[in-house]
């Protein structure tokens, strides 16, 4: 995910870090371990997620993954796919207007047969 994020920002760990508030070495470490020998501390968690400007929930539930610990969140449900539950928590956070207006623009990608 953290990658990902790199490669759409054009971002490096450097930036990431400076953004976060968190090291370059960390930031570098949890882009490139497949399995985390323990969960990160929180404050850790939400600089990544400040450095990569995304919500933390789906930072902790990569983690978690990572260290082979499952995360429950009260009152949520389950999205496997990160992006979606970033694309989910970005829409709420848009004006009611501008909710209208990713609608109609997902309504049109819909009907025009984009998956």
């Amino acid at each position: 995910m953290i990658k990902n994020k790199l490669d759409q920002k054009g971002w490096s760990y450097s930036d990431v870090a400076r953004r976060g508030g968190i090291s370059r070495s960390t930031v570098h470490h949890l882009a490139t371990s497949a399995k985390l020998a323990q969960m990160p501390q929180q404050t850790t968690l939400e600089g990544l997620a400040r450095g990569l400007g995304i919500p933390v929930a789906p930072v902790l539930r990569a983690a978690a993954e990572a260290a082979g610990v499952n995360v429950y969140f009260e009152n949520a449900p389950e999205i496997a796919d990160p992006e979606v539950e970033i694309l989910i928590a970005s829409v709420q956070k848009l004006s009611p207007t501008a909710r209208r207006h990713v609608a109609v623009l997902v309504e049109s990608l819909l009907q025009a047969g984009e998956p």
